[in-house]
Order: C-alpha cells, then sequence, then structure tokens
C-alpha cells in the first residue's frame, strides 16, 4: 500500500431518523468499499459488486441492524434507518483502490 488517507468525522443524529455516511467520492470500477461499526464488518461493496453484503450477509455482522442498512453502489455511503441509541459510536471506512487505501472514521451520536 503506496498511500493512507486518513479523515475524521462527527456526526449527530435524533433517535429514530435516518443517517447517510457519505464516503466522499464516485466509486470506481475496481474500488473495494467496506463498512465497520465499532471493528465489526456491516456493510461492503466490490467495485464490480461481484460481493455485496450488508449486516447479517456479511460473514462477520451481526442483526443489530435488521434490514436498517443500505449500501449506495455509486457512491459506497452507507444509509442507516431509524436509527436507535445503540448506533451510536464509531463507524469506520475503508476504500481501497489500486495501490491506494484511505480510510474515514464517522462518530455517531445519537440524541
Amino acid at each position: 500500500v503506496s498511500g493512507v488517507d486518513t479523515e475524521e468525522v462527527s456526526v449527530s443524529v435524533m433517535e429514530g431518523d435516518s443517517v447517510t455516511l457519505h464516503t466522499g467520492v464516485q466509486t470506481k470500477h475496481q474500488d473495494k468499499i467496506r463498512w465497520y461499526f465499532n471493528g465489526i464488518r456491516i456493510a461492503q461493496i466490490n467495485g464490480d459488486q461481484s460481493k455485496t453484503c450488508t449486516d447479517v450477509q456479511c460473514k462477520d455482522g451481526d442483526e443489530r441492524f435488521r434490514d436498517r442498512l443500505k449500501l449506495d453502489h455509486q457512491t459506497g455511503s452507507l444509509n442507516i434507518t431509524n436509527i436507535r441509541i445503540t448506533d451510536s459510536g464509531e463507524y469506520k471506512l475503508l476504500i481501497s483502490s489500486g495501490s491506494s487505501e484511505s480510510e474515514k472514521t464517522i462518530n455517531v451520536a445519537i440524541r
């Protein structure tokens, strides 16, 4: 890996609302995007969309989000509907593109 870009942001959301965690990029055919919540992979998309998963479809996901996650195939952004107090925490985004990798941490607080 030749370069790793990192970014950290915080988001505050009302319980019961929906929130979209943005990647800030348009995905390319070869990009691999992975979303983690407190270290557990909750969503993934390969650029060619041969492997896409959310929550329990991902090998290490649990049922915490149960049908409340939607992954945007154009941008890789993650939408969480009907957000709950238990959804607050650290969301980590990893984007692998060729030899570079970017990482974004989004701290979500529910009020």
